[in-house]
């Protein structure tokens, strides 16, 4: 059977096409990821609720995959600290081929059916943490057979996919299907794939780090204060919970390093 993902596309000599009626199109098939990832919410949620009680034991959130997939794991993972002032290595992001591939494809990297729980090794996985495979594909070797060791040793595990019924979702105890239909450019996954990824790895990351107390109201206040901009948007956030100049607040949140610890000293 023919996977969704690899499907002919419904558009026909794309190359005939006006630029304005290539975006309009592309557009219109983009307006059918929300849509897909709404039905998989319920299964979404308990895998978040999941992941906090874990993490609030000490487990870590590994996200793990191939090529573009692993990529938009790994950008997730990375701005987690920046964004929620998390400690590096509570979400870790790793690509089948290493670090080399971030950049570069590796080839048959994703081939190899050993190799991810190796990866995961190398950090010590334990049975606190969760492993979520992301493949829209449903079939990349490097992570079913991850997904299918940490079973093995009784780690909780989720996945990304695009295809109903794959392997990777086999594998997966909380496996959210994204069924988006076939790609704008037939077979071309990045696209329509990546970006319910995308938004899928957004929904979970950030309802995490909710739930794990690190945004109040609806603010960052554990931002990593690693540039200008973030400084002067946390200076703006004290100036509104506590009536100080901005150069007052602009000097208290620097003196102790976030918006949450500025607030605590302030007495907010």
């Amino acid at each position: 059977m023919q996977k969704t993902t690899e499907q002919t596309s419904n558009y026909r000599h794309l190359e005939k096409m006006s630029t304005s009626e290539l975006l309009s199109n592309i557009n219109k098939e983009d307006h059918l990821v929300p849509l897909a990832i709404e039905k998989v919410i319920p299964t979404m949620e308990k895998l978040i609720d999941e992941i906090a009680d874990r993490m609030l034991s000490g487990g870590r959130l590994f996200y793990i995959g191939a090529g573009t997939s692993g990529r938009l794991g790994i950008v997730d993972a990375s701005e987690c600290p920046p964004t929620f002032g998390v400690p590096q290595g509570l979400v870790i992001g790793l690509i089948a081929g290493g670090d080399a591939a971030i950049r570069k494809a590796v080839e048959h990297a994703e081939d190899d059916t050993t190799q991810g729980w190796k990866d995961l090794e190398a950090h010590q996985i334990n049975t606190n943490d969760t492993v979520i495979g992301i493949a829209a594909s449903g079939t990349t070797p490097y992570v079913i057979g991850a997904l299918k060791t940490c079973r093995e040793n009784n780690i909780l595990t989720g996945c990304i996919v695009c295809n109903a019924g794959s392997p990777v979702a086999a594998n997966a105890d909380y496996a959210i299907e994204v069924v988006v239909g076939p790609e704008f450019v037939t077979g071309s996954t990045r696209m329509k794939s990546g970006t319910a990824q995308k938004l899928c790895l957004n929904m979970i990351s950030t309802a995490v780090m909710i739930k794990l107390g690190r945004v109040e109201d609806n603010k960052m206040v554990n931002m990593q204060l690693s540039n200008y901009k973030l400084i002067d948007r946390g200076t703006n956030m004290i100036v509104d919970q506590t009536g100080l100049s901005y150069d007052a607040a602009k000097t208290l949140l620097l003196k102790e390093g976030s918006v949450k610890k500025a607030l605590m000293a302030f007495g907010k």
